[in-house]
């Protein structure tokens, strides 16, 4: 009884409104024949659901690649820093004499480890940015830190897996750069007015200065190598009762956006800095 009773509503529906579903049979029957028969129409047909196919795998894709965003961009800063290392600049020339005949070696000066920013400011007098690298990295004191782009600052603290780093953004960061066309020295500040832009004090007034050109850190820096582009001239000015240029340079970093950055180890800092010590304390010792 119980089974009969369904079958029957269901019997009455469809006797109700057959007309509908013969319709639906109709319209089906017609675009099958059109998909058989015409090849415009059909392809139409086609390539609708394609684009409803297409647009589903799209968006299925866009999702993996933003979960995989983060892996991809490690694995682009491994690369990144592989090729750093392998850059002549890296590498200091020794001349050599051997059976009379002059020759050159490179000797690797610089190496580059990659690291993550997990923290950073742009808006205060003293901005830093925090590094997920330390100790443990071989990460000390007084390394440069750069990105693909250019100089960002150079490593103040450092615990044993995390470093803080001095940004070009600090009222206490002195940086010695150049202008790359011209050669002259100066002193790179931050003034505290606008994260994008830094100051290049002490040009002297025989320079040449040209909007646009780009300034890079020199080889007086003691913790920079020198050629790292640092910024392009946005404009000059000589301050009253200055006898230099005062040069107003529009950062190339993008402090706004750091995501992955190198630290540079100089392997031959610590000679160097031993020397300088050797030599101040011994001329204090004549005083």
């Amino acid at each position: 009884m119980f089974l009969f009773i369904p079958v029957r509503n269901l019997l009455a529906f469809i006797y109700k409104h057959n007309f509908i579903f013969i319709f639906l049979f109709i319209e089906l029957l017609c675009f099958y024949m059109m998909y058989m028969n015409s090849g415009y129409q059909g392809s139409g047909i086609f390539n609708s659901a394609n684009k409803v196919t297409a647009n589903v795998y799209n968006t299925a894709a866009n999702v993996r690649e933003y979960l995989l965003l983060k892996e991809e961009n490690k694995r682009l800063s491994d690369e990144n820093t592989r090729l750093y290392n392998m850059l002549r600049k890296g590498y200091m020339a020794v001349p050599m004499k051997q059976y009379i005949r002059k020759d050159t070696l490179y000797k690797q000066q610089y190496s580059y480890v990659g690291a993550k920013v997990v923290n950073t400011s742009i808006n205060r007098r003293s901005n830093y940015i925090t590094l997920n690298i330390g100790s443990a990295q071989g990460i000390t004191r007084d390394m440069a830190v750069i990105n693909s782009d250019g100089a960002v600052g150079f490593v103040k603290d450092v615990s044993e897996n995390f470093s803080s780093v001095i940004s070009l953004l600090h009222k206490d960061a002195r940086v010695n750069c150049q202008l790359k066309r011209d050669g002259s020295y100066g002193l790179l500040i931050w003034e505290g007015d606008d994260y994008r832009y830094c100051i290049l004090k002490d040009i002297p007034t025989h320079a040449k200065i040209v909007k646009g050109d780009t300034v890079t850190t020199s080889e007086l820096s003691g913790i920079f190598p020198e050629g790292i582009n640092v910024g392009v001239i946005d404009s000059y000015e000589r301050r009253s009762n200055d006898p230099f240029y005062t040069v107003k340079i529009r950062l190339i970093a993008d402090f706004k956006k750091l995501g992955y950055v190198y630290v540079i180890k100089n392997k031959f800092k610590p000679e160097k800095d031993s020397l300088e010590i050797v030599s101040q304390v011994q001329d204090s010792k004549k005083k």
